[in-house]
């Protein structure tokens, strides 16, 4: 349906940024009511805040873009919302929330005897295994559901309640409730969503100086780095050198776990590819489409390439860069993102080499601004 309603225009060069503040009240939907002590946040961003005695809440220094508002308190129902802001605050209707019904559920037994083996696997695939992911902690693991079915070598994960998950590496405490996740570790496929608040931790001004080093470097090269260098119309002045790569399925592949290398027949077209190939704004403002055939070969030419991938053999000739795959699910037409370079519609794309590295330990909060380069 957003397919059908948005009409693709050129990209504009430049976009100006400014930081907007969204206000409102939370009340309670049956009595009318306000609620104090709500936590009102941006999911997966930096912002967010308490309701006031009469029900009041403001949200500052909001970065334009599209975010699902977050309301969550104990005894009611949690409240999402999308909200888009361009060049204006944002001054919310009245929201109202569900009181809670209690609901006795099935108690389920289940032998825990397996779980911990569940749990480091989760933890590999959730959280990473590079040195950020060495100093990330889910300090409330018990509010974990893990599932894993030998027949399709599934692992299926959900969290009852917010997971609070340290990470010392970057400097946040991040409170997570997790969606839905699914590793398949016969196919190497991974896919999780989830509502988030990031806080930053405690620490001393040298502290403080590292983890916004660390944060940066996280930064740089990453999928949410690419997708606002396409808003900004800086590609190549950010790093990136994007080509089409031309894939067939190969008759000879034979299949099994981890055998990509042998399941396409590949060509990359080494001429370099023009930002309007394959990007496009649409006529909602604040979002952007990806479109294009086959699939985006990306190279960033500030990383080296430090786990070689199976393209390698692709782009020989250059230098040995880190590269990263996107190909769009063939179901979608576009994959849709906003201001803040985060996929609306995450399921309609892939990603392969390099950005597969980008786990847990490595996120953002979307509202995330790198630092200004010295002039």
């Amino acid at each position: 349906m957003l397919k059908s309603l948005l009409i693709l225009l050129l990209l504009s060069p430049l976009f100006c940024f400014a930081q907007l503040k969204i206000t409102g009240k939370v009340i309670n939907l049956n009595d009318k009511k306000p609620i104090a002590d709500a936590s009102v946040f941006l999911n997966n961003a930096s912002v967010g805040n308490k309701t006031a005695a009469d029900g009041s809440f403001v949200l500052n220094n909001v970065r334009p873009g599209q975010y699902d508002l977050i309301v969550s308190v104990v005894g009611y129902q949690t409240y999402s919302q999308t909200v888009t802001l361009v060049n204006n605050n944002l001054v919310l209707p009245e929201i109202g929330l569900l009181p809670k019904t209690i609901e006795l559920n099935e108690v389920k037994i289940k032998p825990d005897q397996n779980w911990g083996k569940y749990y480091d696997l989760f933890k590999r695939q959730f959280l990473g295994t590079s040195a950020n992911a060495a100093q990330c902690k889910i300090l409330n693991p018990d509010l974990l559901d893990l599932e894993y079915d030998a027949k399709t070598h599934t692992l299926e994960a959900s969290s009852y309640d917010f997971l609070e998950i340290e990470n010392k590496a970057l400097g946040y405490k991040i409170k997570y409730k997790l969606n839905q996740f699914t590793y398949n570790n016969y196919k190497g496929f991974l896919y999780y969503d989830g509502i988030s608040v990031f806080e930053d931790l405690a620490g001393s001004s040298s502290k403080i100086r590292k983890w916004k080093k660390k944060r940066q470097t996280a930064y740089l090269g990453s999928p949410m780095h690419f997708l606002r260098s396409i808003i900004t119309n800086q590609l190549l002045q950010a790093g990136f050198e994007i080509f089409r790569l031309i894939r067939k399925p190969n008759p000879e592949y034979k299949g099994g776990p981890f055998d990509d290398k042998n399941k396409y027949l590949q060509t990359l077209i080494k001429q370099p590819l023009d930002v309007n190939a394959f990007a496009k704004r649409t006529d909602q403002p604040g979002l952007f489409a990806l479109g294009f055939n086959d699939c985006l070969y990306v190279m960033y030419n500030k990383k080296a390439n430090n786990n070689p991938d199976i393209y390698r053999s692709l782009d020989m000739d250059k230098a040995d860069f880190a590269t990263s795959i996107a190909t769009l699910d063939e179901h979608e037409a576009y994959a849709f993102f906003d201001n803040n370079g985060i996929v609306h519609n995450p399921r309609s794309i892939v990603f392969e080499g390099d950005w597969t590295s980008y786990r847990f330990a490595e996120m953002l909060p979307v509202d995330y601004e790198p630092p200004t380069p010295a002039k």
